[in-house]
C-alpha cells in the first residue's frame, strides 16, 4: 500500500479534518489523506496461512459488521491482495508498544499490522468504528488515513458487583462485548460479600446452596421476591472467561477477605469469629462479620483459591482488604491470643499477617495479589498491588513504597455516583459525578516523582451494584461514562479534548442504539427550569433551560408537543404565560437525538410544590442516596432522596401566603444499612405517635412547628402513601424543614413531593 500521501497530508489535514472521525478512544496517531476505500458485501478479509490469532479477530470483526452494518463479509487465508481488509502480524510493525497496531486505508485496500495478538484486535475494534460512522446499513465508504495507535496504561479496567445484585451469564457477556469495543481489558469480576456468594466450590457446596441466597426485607411484598440470590456454576465460569479471553480481556476474580464475609461464614459458620451461623446479609455498608485466624479458616481459605485459581488464569488474584472492622477479632479470646502468639501490635497489624499468608499462598502458585488500599494499614507483601480506592492517597503511598497500583478512587470513578441532579436520574449515591468528572479524571497524581508514576497500572471504574438491582441500571450507570474512562487509559493525556469528545458521542450512542445498550444521556439532557415564586406572582414563568455537558442544539415547544430537530432552537431565557407545559430535546449538529424530551409542567399546582429530590438535606449531614421503594427494584423509577442518618429535608423559600396546609406525597424503605461505628451518627427525634410524624418547622430546623402529621401502621398501609397537615397561618416566603420522627429501629422515610394547599383553591 502506497503511504507516501498520508505523510505529505501530514502537515495539510488540519485536526479538526482527522478528530470528525467518529473514534473512542481516539487515536494516538492519526493522519488523513485524499482518497478512500469502499467496504462492501464479499469484500475480503485477508488472513496469514495458519494463524489463529489472525483468523479469530478477523473473524470477530465480520460478525461485529454483520449484527451492526449488516455487511456480510469474508475471510480467508492467503496473501495480501488489493481490494482488501489485510491482517497481519509482523514482529518489525511500525509500533513497538504493546497491544499496539498500524491501521492504513488507501483506495486500494485496509491493512492492520501488530506485533501482537491484542493489537492486531484493537486495529480491528479501530475499523469496526471507521465502518459504523452512522445508523445506515450496508457499504461504508472509507476515507484514506494512517493510524498509530497503543495503550497508555496497561490495566484498563471495570469492576463489576455480582455479589449485591446478580447478573446473568449473558449480562455478563454483554458487558464484556462493550469493553472490548473500547478496548477495555480487565474485568475485575467481585463474586463474593455479605449480602452473596456468587461462585460454586465444588469442595464446599453450601457456599452456594446456603451463600447464594438471602431472604429480602418484606420478602414476598411489593414486587420483592421471597428470597434473592443465584451464583455461577464453574462450566458457566470457564465460559465466561473463554469469551472474555476471546475478546483480549483478562478477568480478575476478588474473593474477600478478611471482612465482607458473612455469605461464607452463613454456609460454614466455623470459618467464622463467633461459631454462630448468621443469615446471609440484606444489608448494604459494612458488616462485622470476619474469617478467623486459626489454621482450620486458612485450610478453608486455600481450597477455594485451589478452586478459583483453577477457573481463573489471571495473573491477579484480589482478594478485597477493604472495611473489615476488627470488633469480632477484638472480641475473641482466641483471636486475641494467636495475635499475641504472633507478637503483632495490634488488629491492623493482623490483617497484614493475614493477607501476607494468603499472599503467599498466591505466590507459592504462581499467582500474585491484588487487593483494596486498606492492605497497606497493617503491612503488605512487597510483591502485593494495590487498588486505591479511598481517594488517591493509597495509591501514592503504596507507588513510594515501590507497589504497582491501580488507581480506582471514590467517588469519581465509582459508578454507582449519580450522573445528574436531575429529576428523573436513576438511583445511586450523591455527590454527582458526571461524564466530564471521569473524562477529566488525573490517573498520575502530580506528587509522584516519574519513577514512582511508573507503578501506575492504570485506571478502573467500579459499578457497585447495591442499587443497580437489574442490569438496565447497570448499562446507565456505566454508559458512556465508560467512553470517558476508554480514553483516559488509552489516549495520550495530551491529546483529550473534551469539546472533541462530546462530538464524537452522537454516532457511539448510536452504536449503543442499535446494539439495545440503554446508555443514559443525563450529559445531555435538559434541564428546564423557572423561578416558581416569581411566576406565581407575575402570571409568567421566565425559563431557562441548559444542560450539564453544555453542548449540542436543544430545541423546545411550549405547547407541550414533542419536539424534533426543527422545533425551536433555545438561545436565550424566555417568558411564558402559565399554564404551559415545556417540552426540550438535545440535538448533535448532525440533527440525532443526545437526550430524549425532557418535560416541565408550569401550572398552580407544580409551582405550589416541590420534588423530594429537588429539596435539599437539612444542616448537619450531607450524605445523601437515591433509593428506589424496595432494594431489589427492577423498574428504574420511582426514586426518592434520602439521608440514612438523618431524614430531614428542606424548602427553601415556601411561598406560604393564603396556604392553609401541607399535602405530602410519602414512602416507606426499608432500614437496610449496616453503618458499622457509624450507627451513633444517625438522629434519633422523639415521637408523639406509635409510628412516629412527619414535622414542618418554619425557617429553622429547631424553629417553631406550624404543621404536623401523623405516620401510618406500616403493617396496615401502602409503601407509597400521602399526608395532608392542617397549616399555622404565615406570610411571605419562608423555609419549611421537614422531619420525620419515626423511630430508628423502623422503615425510613422519605418524600416523594411536597404541595402547598391554598386556601382559595382547596387541594391541589
Amino acid at each position: 500500500m502506497k503511504l507516501a500521501g498520508f505523510f505529505l497530508c501530514a502537515a495539510l489535514c488540519g485536526a479538526a479534518q482527522a478528530s470528525s472521525l467518529p473514534l473512542i478512544p481516539f487515536p494516538v496517531q492519526i493522519t488523513t489523506a485524499d482518497g478512500a476505500f469502499q467496504v462492501q458485501d464479499k469484500t475480503v478479509i485477508v488472513v496469514p496461512p495458519h494463524d489463529k490469532a489472525a483468523r479469530d479477530t478477523a473473524q470477530y470483526l465480520a460478525d461485529l459488521l454483520a449484527r451492526t452494518r449488516g455487511l456480510h463479509l469474508t475471510v480467508k487465508e492467503g496473501s495480501a491482495a488489493n481490494g482488501a481488509i489485510v491482517f497481519q502480524h509482523d514482529p518489525k510493525a511500525a509500533v513497538a508498544h504493546a497491544e499496539g497496531y498500524t491501521l492504513d486505508v488507501t483506495s486500494q485496500g485496509i491493512r492492520i499490522q501488530a506485533r501482537d495478538d491484542a493489537g492486531l484486535f484493537y486495529g480491528a475494534v479501530t475499523l469496526w468504528q471507521l465502518l459504523t460512522p452512522n445508523v445506515e446499513q450496508g457499504a461504508v465508504q472509507v476515507s484514506a488515513v494512517h493510524i498509530a495507535d497503543w495503550p497508555r496504561f496497561a490495566w484498563r479496567g471495570v469492576m463489576l458487583d455480582s455479589a449485591r445484585h446478580f447478573q446473568s451469564v449473558d449480562d455478563v457477556k454483554q458487558l464484556l462485548d462493550q469493553m472490548a469495543q473500547h478496548k477495555m481489558n480487565v474485568l475485575h469480576w467481585h463474586l463474593t460479600d455479605d449480602q452473596g456468594w456468587r461462585i460454586e466450590i465444588k469442595r464446599y457446596p453450601d457456599l452456594t446452596r446456603i451463600g447464594a441466597w438471602r431472604t429480602p426485607p418484606d420478602a414476598g411484598h411489593d414486587g420483592e421476591p421471597q428470597r434473592y440470590g443465584g451464583f455461577y456454576t464453574q462450566n458457566q465460569i470457564r465460559d465466561v472467561v473463554a469469551y472474555a479471553a476471546a475478546r483480549h480481556i483478562t478477568i480478575v476474580p476478588e474473593i474477600d477477605m478478611p471482612g465482607h464475609a458473612q455469605a461464607a461464614v452463613a454456609a460454614y459458620p466455623n470459618v467464622g469469629v463467633t461459631g454462630k451461623r448468621p443469615p446471609v446479609s440484606v444489608d448494604w455498608g459494612v458488616n462485622p462479620y470476619l474469617y478467623n485466624v486459626d489454621d482450620a479458616t486458612f485450610e478453608f481459605i486455600d481450597n477455594v483459591l485451589d478452586e478459583v485459581m483453577a477457573l481463573f488464569p489471571s495473573h491477579y488474584i484480589h482478594v478485597g482488604g477493604d472495611e473489615a472492622i476488627k470488633d469480632q477479632w477484638k472480641a475473641s479470646p482466641a483471636v486475641q491470643a494467636k495475635m499475641h502468639a504472633l507478637h503483632l501490635k495490634d488488629e491492623d497489624a493482623l490483617q497484614g499477617w493475614f493477607i501476607g499468608r494468603v499472599g503467599s499462598y498466591l505466590t507459592a502458585h504462581g499467582r500474585r495479589l491484588i487487593g483494596w488500599d486498606e492492605i497497606l494499614d497493617g503491612g503488605v507483601p512487597a510483591d502485593a498491588t494495590v487498588m486505591s480506592w479511598r481517594g488517591t492517597d493509597g495509591a501514592i503511598k503504596a507507588a513510594k513504597l515501590g507497589h504497582d497500583v491501580v488507581m480506582s478512587p471514590a467517588p469519581d470513578l465509582y459508578l454507582d455516583s449519580a450522573q445528574s441532579d436531575l429529576p428523573d436520574e436513576a438511583a445511586g449515591r450523591i455527590p454527582v459525578r458526571d461524564l466530564e468528572t471521569v473524562y477529566r479524571f488525573n490517573p498520575v497524581p502530580s506528587v509522584l516523582s516519574a519513577a514512582q508514576a511508573e507503578h501506575v497500572m492504570g485506571v478502573q471504574v467500579n459499578a457497585w451494584t447495591e442499587h443497580m438491582p437489574s442490569m438496565q441500571h447497570v448499562d446507565h450507570a456505566v454508559f458512556p461514562r465508560l467512553d470517558a474512562l476508554s480514553e483516559v487509559t488509552w489516549s495520550s493525556a495530551k491529546q483529550r479534548d473534551w469539546k472533541d469528545f462530546l462530538a464524537r458521542l452522537s454516532v457511539q450512542f448510536e452504536r449503543y442504539a442499535d446494539q439495545n445498550i440503554p446508555h443514559a444521556d443525563s450529559a445531555f439532557a435538559p434541564n428546564i427550569q423557572a423561578d416558581a415564586n416569581a411566576a406565581l406572582k407575575s402570571g409568567k414563568a421566565n425559563v431557562k433551560i441548559s444542560d450539564q455537558a453544555g453542548y449540542g442544539a436543544i430545541r423546545y415547544t411550549t405547547d407541550g408537543s414533542a419536539p424534533d430537530s426543527r422545533a425551536t432552537l433555545y438561545s436565550k431565557p424566555f417568558d411564558v404565560k402559565w399554564p404551559a407545559t415545556i417540552k426540550a430535546a438535545t440535538f448533535a449538529n448532525d440533527g440525532s437525538e443526545l437526550a430524549a424530551v425532557r418535560t416541565r409542567v408550569l401550572d398552580e399546582q407544580t409551582l405550589l410544590s416541590r420534588l423530594g429530590v429537588d429539596m435539599p438535606n437539612c444542616p448537619g449531614s450531607d450524605f445523601r442516596l437515591r433509593l428506589q421503594p424496595m432494594p431489589d427494584a427492577t423498574s428504574m423509577t420511582p426514586v426518592y432522596a434520602i439521608n440514612v442518618f438523618d431524614t430531614c429535608q428542606q424548602y427553601p423559600s415556601a411561598p406560604l401566603d393564603n396556604v392553609k396546609a401541607l399535602h405530602i406525597d410519602a414512602v416507606r424503605l426499608e432500614r437496610n444499612f449496616a453503618l458499622a461505628h457509624d450507627i451513633n451518627l444517625v438522629v434519633s427525634r422523639p415521637h408523639s405517635t406509635p409510628y412516629g410524624e412527619l414535622v414542618a418547622h418554619l425557617d429553622r430546623c429547631d424553629g417553631p412547628v406550624v404543621a404536623t402529621a401523623p405516620l401510618p401502621d406500616p403493617a396496615h398501609s401502602g409503601r407509597q402513601f400521602s399526608l395532608d397537615a392542617t397549616m399555622s397561618s404565615q406570610h411571605g416566603e419562608h423555609l419549611l424543614c421537614l422531619v420525620f420522627t419515626a423511630p430508628t429501629d423502623g422503615p425510613l422515610y422519605g418524600l416523594g413531593r411536597v404541595s402547598l394547599i391554598r386556601k382559595a383553591s382547596g387541594k391541589l
